[in-house]
């Protein structure tokens, strides 16, 4: 992921916690194809989301040489039905993975409907965000000090 200023982040946040409500998922989470958790919402506070996050990428990742393997670009979106949770995986702008966890609230034609909406919002974000130009770091406070001002502090 390039540099995200603030502002970027709450974007992307909203959006993340939106789609969670539209939805009526359990959770839903933003990760970039390395499986570093980008935004979360829902409820998360008794999931893993660092390894979830991580495995997430790896599927999507085998996923990929699947793709590979039948000549395909990419499958864009994936879908595993479980007994009490079902994951929705969409890819976002090629960079990327959007999941959602649901159960019985909802139904995967709303979740695909709502995903479709959300993964425009964000692809709409991440351009806006290539677009800024990237603000020059703030010089080191130690960019002025010199080798002889480091000799002169311990040659006192």
């Amino acid at each position: 992921m390039d540099v995200m200023y603030e502002e970027d982040y709450r974007l992307i946040q909203a959006t993340v916690e939106k789609l969670h409500r539209d939805s009526n998922a359990k959770a839903v989470l933003l990760i970039d194809k390395n499986g570093q958790e980008i935004a979360a919402a829902g409820e998360i506070e008794n999931l893993d989301t660092t390894s979830l996050s991580s495995l997430m990428a790896g599927n999507v990742a085998a996923t990929g040489g699947i793709a590979k393997l039948l000549q395909e670009k990419e499958f864009s979106g994936q879908f595993h039905e479980g007994e009490r949770t079902n994951v929705h995986i969409s890819i976002v702008a090629q960079r990327l993975i959007l999941v959602v966890l649901f159960d019985e609230r909802s139904s995967l034609g709303l979740v695909r409907l709502r995903v479709k909406k959300a993964a425009n919002e964000l692809a709409q974000i991440l351009d806006n965000m290539m677009e800024k130009p990237v603000q020059p770091q703030q010089p080191s406070i130690f960019a002025e000090i010199t080798d002889e001002d480091i000799d002169n502090l311990f040659n006192d």
